[in-house]
């Protein structure tokens, strides 16, 4: 498993597919939605001033994150992403 370093967080997007009647269709890439699962998180940093600076999310958290500020990877199969926690933009409940 990978294991993020300072305020980076992995995840992994959470699969959208659009059901008509019994056809599902997929979503385009263009269409994606910016929702993912939190799958690992870094430890945090310490700022100049020596503040310990915590990621604000956590494991299993399912998050909004601003598009196209990704780094995408596979690992064991798996599509998975690396994004610094500042780009995430919401938890969702």
């Amino acid at each position: 498993m990978i294991k993020p370093l300072r305020d980076y967080v992995v995840l992994e997007k959470v699969p959208e597919e659009k059901k008509v009647g019994s056809i599902i269709i997929a979503s385009s890439h263009e269409n994606e939605s910016a929702l993912a699962n939190v799958i690992a998180v870094g430890p945090g940093y310490t700022d100049p001033d020596g503040h310990k600076i915590s990621v604000e999310v956590k494991v299993g958290d399912k998050v909004i994150y601003k598009k196209y500020s990704t780094t995408d990877f596979e690992e064991g199969g798996r599509k998975l992403m690396l994004i610094k926690d500042q780009d995430i933009i919401a938890v969702v409940d």
